[in-house]
């Protein structure tokens, strides 16, 4: 059990520093409140699994090419440069006496997968961190565990969407429109810095 316990924690612990995940949920739970939120993570989350079923293929190999980095460093400005640019056009019309349930809770998940799967930070993260861990895993418990162990980070990561949507909802709840309006251009001006990095990224590595 402490061995499960520690791969939660894992998860956990990989999932708190903020990059662009955390900042798209924190403005998604200001504007659209804790459901849209939380979503948002389970989109990156979905995006996590599918890179975490390619590094247990083998598949890692051909996304490791440069090729394929320089595309996905680009892909990734492009979504992450978007994301930004519409929060904050978007910002001054947040209201938090409105009722936004009515808008599409795809369309989080959809944001969230998108955002994960065009991360090149993602990927390397899959790559480096869960090969490790399956390879331990492997050695020290034999490859019944690693699916158990798989799903215990999973788990670890989903805690911590529910924490993060948790947080941005209560500071939806307790903030003014105009505080709201603020931190709203602020989360989305990280995601566009951000977006802004992802892009020199691919420049470098299509000229450098």
């Amino acid at each position: 059990m402490s061995v499960l316990l520690s791969y939660i924690f894992l998860g956990l612990s990989l999932s708190a520093p903020i990059g662009p995940i955390n900042a798209a949920q924190l403005d998604k739970g200001l504007k659209k409140g804790f459901l849209h939120s939380w979503l948002l993570g389970v989109g990156a989350v979905l995006a996590d699994i599918v890179y975490m079923v390619l590094v247990y293929m083998g598949v890692v190999h051909f996304v490791s090419t440069p090729f394929v980095q320089t595309f996905l460093w680009a892909f990734g400005a492009f979504v992450l440069v978007y994301t930004g640019i519409e929060s904050v056009l978007s910002a001054g019309k947040v209201n938090v006496s409105a009722h936004h349930q009515d808008d599409s809770l795809l369309a989080s998940v959809r944001t969230g997968f998108l955002m994960a799967l065009s991360n090149p930070m993602t990927i390397l993260f899959w790559l480096g961190i869960y090969g490790s861990v399956m390879v331990k895993t492997a050695a020290d418990h034999g490859t019944g565990d690693l699916l158990l162990f798989s799903g215990a980070i999973i788990l670890g990561v989903l805690i911590w969407d529910v924490v993060m949507a948790a947080i941005a909802s209560s500071f939806r709840k307790m903030l003014s429109d105009r505080a709201i309006t603020w931190i709203s251009v602020l989360s989305g001006l990280s995601l566009i810095g951000f977006g802004l990095y992802f892009g020199w990224r691919a420049a470098a590595a299509l000229f450098g």
